[in-house]
């Protein structure tokens, strides 16, 4: 069975891919999930954005087995391509037997935007304390994804201000979502900020950020890339979706030297027991993991095959 990427877009929901995110995090930090370092090759030895890498991500949770692959070439933006393409396969644990092939480039931009939804809400309080404002740096699918999703946690988000590089960009999306398009500035002063750019040197400065800030960082995966200067890692309580990921993969982390204090799967698990410094600046750095992937694979084929089934 192949599942398209307009079929998965036709049966994956964030109402239903935020839950089982969650719990798939929270599996993750239990160590009930089998999931190696992900395997990333270089496609070859050009110099720059016309160089691109591809990557391997297989794991085993629950009744199912999958694995990914998914490739980067950011020069693909020029081309009218997407940057990101990916496959995921999914297998019965039982039998080895598989299941599905489906297209991963959706479920890769919504588990990530899921992921943060899970943190922001996790993160942050509710109620008369609940974030009003999301300040968002960048403009692409990651930016328009997360802002769907982070609206279905908190709907409070009424204030939401996108900077780009690409002024054009950032007053499209603005006008698309109902957003404002606005300074670098004024964006990362809001209640919480996204980081979504591909910027391999930092763009969000500390000194720009409001002390109870909760910062998602999403974009500069890499050792060598970051979109956070020292003083916004340095300055702030640090959250990881992978302690191990994220010490190995993100440069915000790596170039900084800021010590991860939680994986966000550990949070979850004991909300009573939270030790976040609320009213502190926090931020929660991601760098997506396969048990993601395949949380969100198993939810695309249990809803096709259900249709296909009452639809034959």
């Amino acid at each position: 069975m192949y599942i398209a990427e307009h079929e998965v877009r036709a049966v994956l929901t964030y109402e239903a891919l935020i839950p089982a995110i969650r719990q798939g995090l929270i599996d993750y930090s239990a160590g009930r999930v089998q999931q190696p370092p992900r395997m990333v090759l270089r496609a070859g030895d050009v110099e720059g954005s016309h160089d691109g890498w591809f990557a391997v991500m297989p794991v085993v949770a629950g009744d199912v087995m999958g694995v990914k692959t998914v490739t980067f070439f950011p020069a693909n933006a020029g081309l009218g391509l997407h940057t990101h393409m990916a496959v995921i396969e999914l297998l019965s644990r039982s039998t080895g037997e598989p299941l599905a092939v489906m297209d991963g480039r959706l479920i890769t931009e919504m588990r990530t935007a899921a992921v943060s939804a899970v943190a922001l809400d996790a993160l942050t309080a509710t109620g008369e304390q609940s974030p009003r404002s999301l300040g968002i740096l960048g403009s692409g699918v990651q930016a328009r994804s997360h802002i769907q999703a982070l609206r279905i946690v908190r709907p409070g988000l009424k204030d939401i201000r996108i900077w780009s590089r690409n002024p054009a960009n950032a007053e499209s999306l603005a006008a698309e979502v109902g957003a404002r398009a606005v300074s670098i500035e004024e964006a990362a002063a809001a209640d919480v900020v996204l980081t979504a750019t591909a910027s391999p040197h930092p763009v969000l400065q500390g000194r720009w950020l409001a002390p109870h800030a909760l910062v998602l960082a999403v974009g500069a995966v890499g050792p060598q890339l970051r979109e956070l200067d020292d003083r916004a890692m340095l300055g702030a309580w640090v959250v990881a979706e992978s302690r191990d990921g994220v010490e190995r993969e993100a440069g915000d982390v790596v170039l900084s030297g800021a010590s991860v204090q939680a994986e966000i799967g550990d949070l979850l698990a004991m909300p009573s027991e939270s030790v976040v410094p609320h009213g502190s600046r926090v931020v929660f750095k991601s760098v997506g993991m396969a048990i993601e992937d395949l949380v969100a694979a198993r939810l695309v084929w249990q809803a096709h095959t259900a249709y296909k089934a009452s639809n034959p």
